[in-house]
C-alpha cells in the first residue's frame, strides 16, 4: 500500500490522500468544526462495519446468494473511565429467506475482516516529526 498523505485544509478539515482518492474529515459543530464531513472517529467506526460488510458480500457472491436485504447493525460500548471503546457489536440482519445452512458461515465470514483483525492484534504506533 502506498503512503497516505494527510493534509490540514483549514478549520477542522483534515484530508487523507490515498491511492488517488481523498477522504475528507471535519469535526462536528459541537467540536469546533463545520460538520461538513464525518469525524475521523466516525470513519474508524465505519471501517469496522464496512469491512465486515465486504466479507459478508463476498461470501454471498461466491455462493450465488443474493445479499439484498442484508444489513449490519453496529454498536459500540465505551469504557467510562478510559473514554475509549471497550466492545464492538455487529449484528448481521439476514432476510427471512436467507439459507439456514449459511447463517453461521456468514458470521465466520464477517470475522475475517482485516480491520477487526488489526484491532485485535494491537499494532504499535510510531509517531515522528521531521523538517521539510
Amino acid at each position: 500500500m502506498a503512503n497516505i498523505e494527510i493534509t490540514l485544509d483549514g478549520g477542522k478539515v483534515v484530508t487523507a490522500h490515498i491511492n488517488g482518492k481523498t477522504i475528507r474529515t471535519d469535526q462536528s459543530v459541537r467540536n469546533g468544526g463545520g460538520g461538513t464531513a464525518p469525524e475521523p472517529f466516525e470513519l474508524f467506526l465505519a471501517s469496522i462495519g464496512t469491512c465486515a460488510g465486504i466479507y459478508v458480500k463476498s461470501f454471498c457472491d461466491q455462493r450465488g446468494i443474493t445479499a439484498e436485504g442484508i444489513r449490519i447493525i453496529q454498536s459500540v460500548e465505551f469504557d467510562p473511565d478510559k473514554r475509549v471503546p471497550s466492545r464492538f457489536r455487529l449484528n448481521i440482519q439476514l432476510p427471512a429467506d436467507f439459507p439456514e445452512k449459511y447463517r453461521a458461515a456468514v458470521i465466520n465470514a464477517a470475522e475475517l475482516c482485516l480491520v477487526k483483525k488489526t484491532i485485535n492484534n494491537s499494532p504499535l504506533f510510531e509517531v515522528t516529526a521531521s523538517i521539510i
